[in-house]
């Protein structure tokens, strides 16, 4: 099928002509065959890489651009990450003009959680995760009338435990709306229950532009699913570094999922040690460049170690290092310059980085209730889909490692040979029903039990169980939230002002009446309260992920615990079981505690056992819940609340007080902020006012120019070096 025989409008089949596409995909016939074009709902289960974000394109494209009923398209994804690289993807369409002679504009959503964002209203496009599009409906966004389509990104996703049940609950609500509905999905098992629940045209395939090679490595060779195989050189005792090393030869790159943080970090050292002599010296040099870049970027351990993988043409990825570096490795892995990428399997979810061929070398991962446990065969596809770079290679090699010939029997029936699983929808628990139970009611979506079962029959749940089996769940947690005093049940289901303002701050009931409880209990004992009460009051919500206890935690906590006893809420009797919850709650508040106080993130880093990456995502968190905690308590006039607005921003910036006014300067972080400050330069108007040439001896003359011209700042300086050439010429 040719794109110049869609039924799109001229301007959009001239943008992809001119884009080198002209033909469509098997399945991305099959979608335009089952209706895409004409308004109807599609779930599209095909492989990766097969052209599924066309799909949502061409609707999209075809909807905004109506013109008798232009519209909005609503593109959601499940991970920050991936909103930022459909953003960046999406915004060529600004080339292609409207009836009013504007661009296509495209816009971003994934931050604060209690505001409406209106001025989302200006674009055509606007991509956003789950969470977010759930809070701009709590919030009543009313430019959200306007979307007439909603694409549904990774969609199998609804299986999980965590981010599942906000997107089914989204659905359901955008559903209400009308929009067409576009799904896309990885192969599951049971897309024809996704098509069922929206109502929609199941387009599935298993078709590539690119033929996959699933298989097995155990000895010196590879054994594919046909049983045919492929033999190896041996170029290190490690497997998966000998198959990364083949890779490299024949020129390809390679991605490499390790079961944890530690594992890939030290297999991406031990490749970029076996692979340099195989990069060339024209890759060498922009290797040292980007190495330099990860240098700059951190000054903790972490960012040298990845800096010296990366001279080698290697690189680990994982959620400890910060959004900056894991954009620098992935940017570096598309241009073909980093050559392997040993990553754990969260990279699998959704960014969008092909290699010639995957090697799973860890399939299992880690468990709190269970150990050690083998992935998901969907997960494993989700891997495979990566290999084979579209245009760039003839084939892509999916490869599992074995350590044995059983286990390698194993992983051949338990994965290469075996279908996806199906997925299951994960609303039915109380704790992921309460936040949208009391959602569903402050927005109106439901006024009284009918409409609220009725409300949860329009969900994926009840297209696989029965909607009343929901009955007593529901039952318990409107009983909660009328007792915390967020509902009234009176002759129907009304939200009280404190029930709107939880729903507002997007938090879990329970985190907000755990907080409310904390804060009274603070007034009415008389606590000193301190920094470490209100975080830890942060920190103990259901809504803060806390870390995990070392073996040599448990010491140093209690000693800290007794020493500070008089300024925790509760303290639990350290032979319960609920101790060792409360420590790791502590544990949680104290890397909050050392972020405000300044302490340096490599001796955070070193003291807690994190990366760099997981102090900035608790300190997004703890922000959220800190200013959860402010508006709360100002609502019940608690004193503390104010204690709660003064931490906002020191958990924000990570920074003490005195530090504020100059950190609010875009590119003055927490160590920049110190530094001018101890040299006198303690506000912006000291800043405006001090001379350039003493600034930039202190932060550095390429950032003393950002910062002056920012603030508005005039500079006259004489000719002496390139540095202050570079501060002369802006005014």
């Amino acid at each position: 099928m040719r794109i110049k025989d869609l039924d799109l409008p001229d301007a959009v089949i001239q943008f992809y002509q001119n884009s080198g596409i002209t033909q469509l995909y098997p399945p991305q016939a099959e979608a335009i065959k089952a209706g895409l074009l004409e308004g109807k709902n599609i779930v599209a289960a095909i492989p990766t890489a097969s052209g599924k974000t066309l799909l949502a394109e061409f609707a999209m494209l075809k909807s905004i651009l109506d013109e008798n009923k232009p519209g909005k398209a609503l593109y959601i994804v499940p991970l920050r990450a991936l909103a930022s690289e459909k953003y960046e993807s999406f915004l060529k369409f600004k080339s292609i003009l409207k009836s009013n002679g504007k661009g296509i504009e495209t816009g971003i959503a994934t931050g604060d959680f209690d505001a409406r964002d209106e001025w989302l209203r200006d674009y055509d496009i606007i991509v956003a995760t789950s969470e977010k599009v759930d809070s701009l409906l709590r919030n009543k966004s009313h430019w959200m009338e306007e979307i007439t389509v909603v694409i549904a990104d990774e969609i199998h996703l609804i299986d999980s435990p965590d981010r599942g049940p906000t997107l089914e609950i989204v659905l359901a609500k955008l559903m209400q709306l009308n929009p067409q509905i576009i799904a896309l999905s990885a192969t599951i098992g049971n897309a024809n229950e996704i098509a069922k629940w929206l109502s929609a045209e199941l387009v599935v395939s298993d078709w590539r532009p690119i033929i996959l090679k699933e298989g097995v490595f155990f000895g010196d060779a590879i054994t594919f699913a046909d049983r045919s195989q492929r033999t190896i050189k041996e170029f290190h005792k490690d497997s998966a570094i000998s198959l990364a090393a083949d890779t490299l030869v024949e020129g390809g790159q390679c991605l490499v999922f390790e079961s944890s943080r530690k594992n890939s970090e030290g297999l991406a050292a031990r490749i970029g040690t076996a692979v340099s002599p195989l990069v060339a010296y024209d890759t060498k040099e922009k290797l040292r460049v980007l190495a330099m870049e990860i240098r700059e970027s951190s000054e903790v351990e972490t960012a040298r170690k990845l800096a010296l993988c990366i001279e080698n043409g290697s690189a680990f990825h994982h959620a400890g290092l910060i959004s900056e570096q894991r954009k620098l490795i992935e940017d570096g892995f598309r241009a073909g310059t980093i050559k392997v990428i040993v990553a754990t399997p969260t990279l699998a979810a959704g960014l969008n980085l092909p290699a010639r061929r995957v090697i799973i070398k860890g399939y299992r991962r880690y468990d709190v209730n269970f150990g050690q446990t083998p992935i998901p065969v969907l997960e494993y596809k989700q891997m495979a889909g990566r290999a084979g770079r579209p245009r760039l290679d003839p084939y892509g090699e999916a490869v599992l490692v074995a350590k044995t010939y059983d286990e390698s029997e194993e992983l051949m029936q338990q994965y290469v040979l075996a279908g996806a699983e199906n997925i299951w929808s994960k609303l039915g628990s109380e704790n992921a029903l309460r936040t949208h139970i009391l959602s569903t009611i402050v927005t109106g979506f439901a006024r009284n039990m009918d409409e609220l079962l009725e409300f949860m029959g329009s969900t994926f749940y009840s297209t696989q169980q029965e909607p009343w089996s929901l009955k007593v769940v529901i039952d318990k947690i409107i009983a909660f939230l009328v007792e915390k005093g967020m509902i009234l049940e009176k002759d129907g289901l009304f939200a009280t002002r404190l029930g709107a303002l939880v729903s507002r701050l997007y938090i879990d009931p329970l985190s907000a009446s755990m907080i409310l409880e904390g804060m009274e209990k603070i007034e009415e004992k008389g606590i000193q309260y301190t920094d470490l009460t209100l975080l830890h009051l942060a920190c103990r919500t259901p809504d803060m992920r806390q870390l995990y206890l070392r073996s040599n935690d448990y010491e140093w906590l209690s000693d800290l615990v007794m020493e500070h006893h008089a300024e925790f809420v509760h303290i639990p009797a350290q032979f319960k079981v609920d101790y060792e919850w409360f420590l790791s709650e502590v544990k949680t508040a104290c890397v909050m505690l050392d972020w405000i106080n300044e302490k340096k993130e490599e001796d955070i880093v070193k003291k807690f056992g994190i990366g760099e990456g997981d102090i900035r995502a608790l300190s997004e968190t703890a922000l959220w819940l800190v200013h959860s905690m402010a508006e709360l308590g100002t609502y019940q006039k608690r004193r503390s609340a104010q204690r709660a607005h003064e931490l906002e921003k020191r958990v924000e910036y990570g920074a003490s007080p005195e530090l504020l006014d100059l950190i609010q300067i875009r590119g003055i972080g927490r160590v920049r902020a110190r530094k001018l400050y101890d040299a006198g330069i303690r506000d912006m108007q000291t800043l405006r006012v001090s001379d350039p040439q003493v600034i930039s001896k202190i932060i550095g003359p390429k950032v003393a120019v950002k910062i002056l011209k920012q603030i508005g700042t005039s500079v006259i300086t004489e000719e002496r070096t390139e540095e202050q050439r570079s501060l002369r010429d802006f005014s």
